[in-house]
């Protein structure tokens, strides 16, 4: 499936300007994928077949914003290796196009770590990227939105969680070889 960037001319009218994709078929920016105008493979972003939408101009950052919904949708369904792989494609391309301490990249960041550490079958390598990943967020967070936003306590008990988690891993790990 080829996703590709969908350009309406602005002389063209409102109701007329939209087009319905059939087919599962989505047309986003170029910026999800290759360098260059055409689009990229819906394989490399790992979206798989999306149902039939409307598309008008698409922002970058609104694509990187439906790329977030999905993934956390697929997290919140406990698809998290879905949900990982799809986090790991879109985060640079958020980075590179709404920068380090955008909002939208913090919480892609924040919604990772928690698919990372959630998942019942992550490894301690997952714990530690979970932890480490909602450090940097935790910081950047507070540095940029201050420890007032309402968001701010729930990225600090992620990290908690995170940690305890890692904690307990650790634990299991130690009375795992102490058996054996």
């Amino acid at each position: 499936m080829n996703i590709t960037y969908f350009a309406e001319h602005s002389d063209v009218s409102r109701s007329r300007g939209r087009r319905v994709l059939s087919r599962g078929q989505a047309r986003l920016p170029a910026v999800l994928g290759r360098e260059r105008v055409g689009g990229a493979r819906g394989e490399e972003l790992g979206l798989g077949l999306l149902p039939p939408v409307v598309v008008e101009r698409v922002r970058p950052d609104e694509c990187v914003r439906e790329a977030n919904n999905y993934a956390s949708s697929l997290s919140r369904l406990e698809r998290y290796e879905e949900a990982k792989a799809l986090f790991r494609k879109t985060m640079p391309v958020a980075r590179r196009v709404l920068g380090e301490s955008n909002e939208l990249t913090l919480k892609m960041r924040w919604c990772y770590a928690l698919a990372l550490y959630r998942d019942s079958g992550a490894t301690l390598d997952d714990l530690h990227e979970a932890v480490s990943t909602l450090e940097e967020t935790e910081r950047l967070w507070t540095r940029v939105f201050g420890a007032a936003h309402p968001e701010t306590p729930r990225v600090q008990g992620a990290l908690a969680t995170a940690r305890e988690e890692l904690a307990r891993a650790g634990r299991v790990r130690v009375q795992a070889a102490a058996v054996t």
